[in-house]
Order: structure tokens, then sequence, then C-alpha cells
């Protein structure tokens, strides 16, 4: 019953999760479709899952980074996405009125690291915490939460450039 009620809850935002990340809607689809049977699979096997959304982000994150090694990474930027008319429906991105905004604040984005752009996106796009966030990664609670304070200090360095 808790696995259904997930689907519900977490499907499109790990869909959005993916996209990001991606760029690549059918590709986010299906690694949505795989995470949700990897879980299922897990559980079916009797195993206990402790934190159902932190474990669904982790599965599709390790997912996601599989690809990457396989096809070497993204194919679109943050620019063509905007082309294509993209825009994320919730959190950060709901808040800004006009489409300068949006094209600011993707030029912006464009210029973190990765690594600032992975925990930027999780924590603002998908209203991840950093607990959450240190649990799908894998790395501490206080790596995180200094690489989300220098992914929002180099934002502010860019904006006042």
């Amino acid at each position: 019953m808790e696995f259904i009620k997930s689907y519900d809850a977490y499907a499109d935002a790990l869909f959005r999760h993916c996209y990001f990340r991606l760029y690549d809607r059918e590709l986010a689809k299906d690694l949505v479709q795989s995470t949700y049977m990897k879980v299922w699979e897990y559980i079916a096997s009797g195993k206990e899952v402790k934190n159902m959304r932190a474990f669904l982000y982790k599965v599709a994150h390790n997912m996601i980074i599989d690809e990457f090694r396989k096809n070497k990474g993204p194919t679109l930027s943050i620019d063509e996405l905007k082309e294509k008319g993209i825009e994320p429906q919730d959190g950060l991105f709901e808040k800004l009125k006009s489409g300068a905004e949006v094209k600011n604040l993707l030029d912006i984005f464009n210029k973190l690291e990765p690594a600032h752009r992975e925990v930027v996106i999780m924590r603002y796009v998908d209203e991840l915490t950093p607990k959450e966030i240190a649990a799908i990664t894998g790395e501490s609670e206080n790596v995180i939460s200094v690489r989300l304070h220098r992914a929002m200090a180099r934002a502010k360095e860019i904006i006042i450039k």
C-alpha cells in the first residue's frame, strides 16, 4: 500500500528530477519506471524501506549516474530546454514572474559546477532537505550544506558581475 501511495506522491517530482538531469523526456520516463520496478523488487524480496522518498531518489540518482557513464552525460543545455518550453511546475521556478527572470536564472545555473547544480536541483526544484540529499548522494549532511552554501555564494557572485 505504501508503495502505491509513493507512486502517487513522488512520480511527477521524480520525473522532473530525472528530466532536469538528463534533458530527455522519454529517457526520464523510462528511468522513473525502472526506479519503481527496482524499488518494487527490493520490497518484494522482504527488505524494508524506512524513508521511501529518499530511497526512490537514491535509486533514481544511481540510475542517472549509470546513464551518464553509458552516454557520457546529457545532450542538451539548460538554454536548449528553455527554448523547448520546458518549465518546472513548482518550487523556486514557480515564483518567477517573467521569462527574462527564468532566462537569467538558467544562465546563472549553467555557470555553476556540476556538483553544485546537482544539489541546487535537489534542494530547490525537488524540495529535498539536506538530510535527504545526503542520503541520496551518500555524502554527509554537512558536505551537502556546505555545497549548497557555496553554490548560492557562487550564484550571488555571478549575479553581481
